[in-house]
């Protein structure tokens, strides 16, 4: 009966995400009994165009970043609004809190406050019907699991004293099935890890999991990994290619990219000259964020002249918003777009974000935050969305490997439709001899 999918309580609370630090957690509940839960991440290392994260910002209180007026927003304000509602009706539960918030960033609100009210609703929608979140959102076509985009070695916001460059990743685009893939990329991080060692350097982790040694320089990481590759018996450019996420917003300054552990100042040309000189030398096949969030014509050149080289993924320049996504295809400058749930702040405007980038050919990457929690629905995003790639973090760290558990038990779930695409994930590039 429909009167039975409908929201009679909402609930938030405050609990901490992976690095101790204040999130929300929410639950609809609906007449009939049935719950949905989610809890949300942050981010660290977050472009300056994001939907506003509510927090208090202000007093001892956990340095400033509790977020109790957050849980007041969702118990008092947006509850009072979408109880009645059913949870069947994604699109208009999201419609009603955009426009009750009534801001373009959600900074009235709060984007963390709507966004777990969205995804909360989802879950408990998709419990209502008995199904799966990815098959509640995506139907019979969801079958496609995503090839991990794994940062076993982490660098800049997410670990200090490390490297300039952000994240240096592994995707195993050789393996036949999403489970092989996720076992090649453990056996390649504990080899790293052991690399690590016969060198005297430090495995502790870093915020997505990764291992963050101090090193020289940014090209130090990536010989590392490929000796780790190689150590766990794996074929660097056949069975595991490399991913890039240089986050170049964070060592943008004055117009010029500042990589302070190498001592060069470069113009975002000379800084393209060198992702190129990387791309020829080693098996990369994607870089994201190469340049910063506002260097439009940086990104404008470094698409031209990396081509269809390799994916070339816009984070920050990009937030998840479907007009700046709009703004990128109109002028060229990438070929991916990275998905981030609480850069937008609700469920339908993230699914809206990835319709237009499939339908401009591009690339799209569903990804975790630097601070998470265990929460799983980007894993069901993923697989509901057939994206083909997903970014969630090392095989390391709980709230990393519980999105990779997840994906697990859906491929499980799927059986034989199951499809891993492996290197057909990058189907907007040109073969090369690397990638």
């Amino acid at each position: 009966m429909p009167e039975l999918s409908v929201i009679e309580k909402v609930h938030a609370r405050e609990i901490l995400d992976s690095r101790g630090n204040p999130t929300l957690a929410v639950v609809v509940t609906l007449a009939d009994g049935t719950t949905g839960e989610t809890s949300l991440p942050s981010g660290a290392s977050t472009g300056a165009h994001e939907a506003l994260e509510l927090r208090e910002n202000a007093g001892p209180r956990y340095g400033g970043k509790g977020v109790r007026n957050a849980v007041a927003n969702v118990n008092d304000v947006i509850g009072p609004l979408v109880i009645g509602m059913s949870a069947l009706d994604q699109a208009l539960i999201d419609q009603r809190m955009i426009e009750l918030d009534g801001t373009p960033n959600k900074s009235h609100l709060g984007a963390n406050t709507i966004l777990g009210v969205s995804v909360a609703s989802a879950h408990a929608a998709a419990h209502f019907q008995r199904v799966p979140l990815f098959r509640y959102i995506g139907g019979v076509s969801a079958h496609v699991l995503p090839v991990p985009m794994m940062n076993i070695l982490n660098g800049g916001r997410h670990a200090v004293g490390s490297t300039d460059f952000q994240e240096f990743l592994i995707m195993p685009v050789g393996a036949p099935s999403f489970h092989e893939a996720l076992r090649a990329g453990s056996e390649i991080f504990h080899a790293l890890g052991r690399t690590l060692q016969s060198q005297g350097l430090p495995t502790t982790v870093g915020d997505e999991g990764g291992y963050a040694p101090p090193l020289p320089s940014n090209e130090a990481a990536i010989e590392l990994i490929l000796r780790g590759i190689e150590a766990a018996g794996y074929r660097p450019g056949d069975d595991v290619v490399l991913a890039l996420d240089p986050a170049a917003t964070e060592f943008y300054h004055d117009g010029k990219y500042v990589l302070s552990r190498e001592g060069k100042t470069l113009t975002s040309a000379e800084l393209i000259d060198l992702y190129e000189q990387w791309i020829t030398r080693y098996p990369i096949i994607s870089l994201e964020d190469g340049l910063a969030e506002d260097d439009w014509a940086g990104w404008k050149l470094l698409h031209q002249q990396l081509d269809d080289r390799v994916q070339l993924i816009g984070d920050d320049i990009f937030v998840t918003s479907v007009p700046r996504i709009e703004r990128g295809i109109r002028e060229d400058i990438a070929n991916a777009v990275l998905i981030k749930l609480n850069q937008v702040g609700t469920l339908s405007e993230t699914l809206a974000a990835m319709q237009l980038t499939n339908r401009a050919s591009w690339a799209t990457i569903v990804s975790h935050r630097s601070g998470e929690t265990c929460d799983t629905t980007i894993a069901h995003l993923a697989v509901a969305t057939n994206a083909g790639q997903i970014k969630t973090g090392a095989p390391s760290r709980g709230e990393r490997v519980a999105k990779y558990n997840e994906l697990l038990l859906i491929e499980d779930e799927l059986g034989p439709v199951a499809v891993y695409p492996g290197r057909r994930a990058f189907f907007n590039l040109r073969p090369t001899d690397s990638t």
